[in-house]
């Protein structure tokens, strides 16, 4: 019932004369309702047959999409939004919403950082040029407070220790994207050398804020890298220019519509600005995979001696269905990133869908569509005839059968080589972001450099402690808990000072007597908060373990401990959390889909652990270059000695879809032939022979799209370059060549192996690219 259901309306679409949208359901359809292409004409020959009978009409809206996705694609990048390290509904973004609205303050934003040309901040002349400036900065419309080391009575946190130079601390109105805005027309105008004083702009909002920008232009320089030397690879492999056209063609549809996409969510939705690389590059990168795949099957349909019109049917119907099933797979694992409460991770979901969307739109009905108006001016310029081609093995075809004679021992010899690489992982350590994300001579990062050289503390970083129930707090019972607390919280391990209602503390003593500075800490309506600043040394060693530290320091009333520390904290804290369900949920729908794929439990059960095995190496390497350091000076950053969790995390999603995107095309073509044969090994080899190849130049492209970052500015986007260029091809040439021949060999007559209620499962809803459902039953010649 439900296929009759979907022909109807298919046909129904067809009859309005939208032919573009009545394509683009019967996609839908497909990826929505597998059903058993074991019929004469099932849903993805229709959409075949579809497709070459309004071959023009999808060409020519193609090009009138392309246009009109670009136009609204480039319209949304300028309103992409920028976040924090925020986690909503935790105990640091709750004292940090208390903060705002009882008291109108929050974690200072923008930091001065004056400089003495000579004397130092306490001479008449300078302090009145700080004064003053502090004024200023208090005048902007876009601060909401601004204070300074001279406003403070000359607190020793806001002044170095040879007292060369002070700190001026502001915080600015508005959203993390209003803030940031505001900081990149703020910034220039307060870099000052007036030759009494030096005036340099940091804080930890403008560090990301200059972040965002040089990772706009790391993307303008790897993409002019990008398309000129994947344009040449591609012609290198078709030899034929408007093949190459064409799959440019498709992986640039798929960027734009992601952009396009991501436009129409940022009506509903906070959307990342990090998520215009991923939706750049995931999209030129698949883009291109699925036109290889499709280009390389139709090729071979002309090969064959087939017409045209069914060349183009028999592709969609086979690398087609396989391109589909791949992109849901690839979707699945990225869709897995809503698990994750964060607006900048769940960016990277919605990026994932639509690249895959958009993806599979250009490379299942556009591509075909165009196919049949080229016909055979995309054919090879050199053909072999089909049974020449089959009756000689190829290199691959002799390569998997010299890894069945010894399967043991290639891939004893492949898994120690591989253990090896990932080896660094054991040692694994997760940390907080901080400047060292930046290039040395970035202005933020140099403020932060010298504050953590010169100051004793760091004011910027501190530990926002929120008791919005302390009652009146001009009682001198309430004004001496708050003391001892704050005394208290000045003993932990780490903390320089920390300042109050009651004054500031330090050691346990009071080192400031209450004034006017700390008046501050009083809220409209009641309340208190204090501030516990860290040095700088502690605070970048063990943040989180201090601020555990502070929210175990027994209160005498309610206290919400936040500030950046404590977001940083809970932010790492509520990841790691969500790991467990993550990798349950990307296993478990990776493995149904397999299965649906193969007939097989233990096929899907190994692909997962070859993919694990793929990912560990990639965590080794990010381990090995960014957490100690090696090559650092070659790809140019700081090590911080440990890796932020959440780009790990990404990365892992990407590149298991794509592991598994590798293994779709693989296993399809080995279940192709093995469907056709029953023979193990003659299925390994002549599936290897016609995807091996294919396989590596698709992996072999895309890493090359994810190289050009490594040598970017960002740390971040080098992490992304060089984990995913090493994933990719390690996948595509250990795994994919030596593992899955060896491990399939090994593996014999258990790899198709099937309880009988699962085939039942899997003949009505399983799927091939030979277009075959059911499982077969011959037995297998080893």
């Amino acid at each position: 019932m439900p296929d009759f259901f979907h022909i109807v309306l298919f046909e129904q679409s067809n009859k309005t004369g939208n032919k573009v949208s009545a394509a683009v359901f019967v996609l839908l359809s497909c990826l929505i309702n597998q059903t058993n292409p074991m019929r004469e004409e099932s849903i993805v020959t229709k959409l075949g047959i579809f497709i070459t009978k309004s071959k023009r009409v999808i060409a020519v809206m193609s090009i009138i999409q392309l246009v009109v996705l670009a136009v609204i694609g480039t319209g949304g990048v300028n309103r992409l939004s920028l976040s924090r390290w925020e986690v909503p509904g935790s105990e640091s973004y709750e004292a940090g919403r208390l903060l705002e609205r009882q008291f109108d303050a929050g974690s200072p934003n923008l930091v001065l950082l004056v400089t003495a040309k000579s004397g130092s901040v306490d001479d008449p002349a300078v302090r009145e040029a700080g004064l003053s400036l502090t004024a200023e900065l208090t005048a902007e419309p876009a601060v909401k407070r601004a204070d300074s080391y001279w406003l403070r009575g000359g607190s020793p946190t806001l002044r170095s220790e040879d007292g060369r130079q002070a700190l001026i601390l502001a915080t600015l109105n508005g959203t993390v994207t209003e803030a940031r805005t505001a900081l990149g027309e703020l910034s220039p105008r307060y870099m000052r050398d007036d030759g009494l004083v030096r005036v340099e702009v940091g804080g930890q909002d403008e560090i990301f804020r200059q972040a965002a920008e040089l990772a706009r232009q790391d993307f303008v320089r790897a993409e002019m890298i990008i398309l000129p030397g994947v344009l040449l690879l591609l012609f290198l492999v078709y030899r034929r220019f408007r093949a190459t056209a064409l799959t440019i063609g498709a992986g640039l549809y798929a960027m734009v519509g992601t952009l396009a996409g991501l436009a129409g969510l940022i009506s509903f939705t906070e959307v990342s600005t990090f998520a215009l690389n991923l939706a750049l590059v995931m999209g030129l990168g698949l883009g291109i995979d699925y036109s290889l795949f499709m280009i390389t099957r139709f090729r071979e349909e002309l090969a064959a001696g087939r017409s045209v019109q069914e060349a183009v049917v028999r592709t969609v119907n086979t690398a087609g269905r396989t391109v589909l099933f791949s992109g849901v797979t690839v979707a699945a694992a990225c869709a897995v990133l809503f698990v994750f409460p964060f607006p900048f991770l769940q960016s990277f979901a919605y990026t994932g869908v639509l690249v895959v969307l958009f993806g599979l739109i250009g490379s299942v009905i556009i591509l075909p569509a165009w196919f049949a108006l080229l016909g055979e001016r995309l054919a090879r310029k050199r053909k072999v005839p089909a049974a020449a081609a089959e009756s000689r093995p190829g290199r691959w075809n002799r390569y998997a059968k010299q890894v069945m004679k010894r399967p043991a021992l290639y891939g004893a010899a492949a898994s120690v080589a591989l253990l090896l690489l990932a080896s660094p992982v054991l040692h694994l350590r997760f940390g907080l972001p901080d400047h060292r994300v930046l290039p040395p001579d970035v202005s933020s990062r140099v403020v932060e450099v010298q504050k953590n050289a010169n100051f004793i503390a760091e004011e910027t970083d501190a530990i926002q402690v929120v008791a919005p129930a302390a009652g009146n707090s001009a009682d001198p019972v309430m004004l001496d808990a708050i003391g001892d607390y704050a005394a208290r919280l000045s003993r932990i391990d780490g903390i320089v000072q920390v300042d109050s209602l009651a004054g500031s503390y330090a050691d346990g003593t009071l080192v400031i007597e209450p004034n006017a500075s700390h008046e501050r800490f009083a809220g409209s309506f009641g309340g208190t908060y204090l501030t516990v600043i860290p040095s700088g040394e502690a605070i970048s060693e063990r943040a989180s373990e201090i601020v555990r530290e502070v929210r175990a320091a027994v209160a005498p009333f309610e206290v919400l401990v936040g500030g950046y520390p404590a977001d940083l904290t809970d932010f790492r804290d509520a990841l790691l959390e969500r790991v467990p369900l993550a990798l349950a949920l990307i296993f478990l729908v990776t493995f149904v889909l397999l299965f649906l794929m193969t007939g097989s439990l233990l096929i899907p059960f190994k692909a997962t652990v070859l993919n694990m095995l793929s990912l560990t190496i990639m965590f080794g390497a990010l381990v090995w270059v960014f957490q100690d350091g090696n090559l650092a000076g070659l790809l140019g950053f700081t090590p911080a000695g440990s890796i932020e969790p959440s780009i790990p995390i990404l990365m892992f999603c990407i590149a298991y879809g794509l592991s598994m995107d590798y293994e779709v095309f693989i296993l399809s073509r080995i279940k192709e032939e093995y469907d056709r044969s029953g023979n193990l090994e003659e299925a390994v080899a002549g599936g290897l022979q016609k995807s091996g190849s294919l396989v590596t130049t698709a992996a072999g492209i895309l890493a090359f799209t994810f190289a050009a970052y490594a040598f970017g500015d960002i740390v971040f986007l080098k992490m992304l370059g060089v984990g995913m260029t090493l994933a990719i091809l390690v996948d595509a040439t250990l795994i994919r060549a030596v593992l899955v021949p060896a491990f399939m060999k090994l593996a014999g007559r258990a790899n198709w192996w099937l309880p009988k209620p699962l085939r039942a499962v899997y003949n009505r809803f399983g799927i091939s690219e030979s277009g075959e459902g059911t499982v077969v039953q011959q037995p297998l010649v080893h």
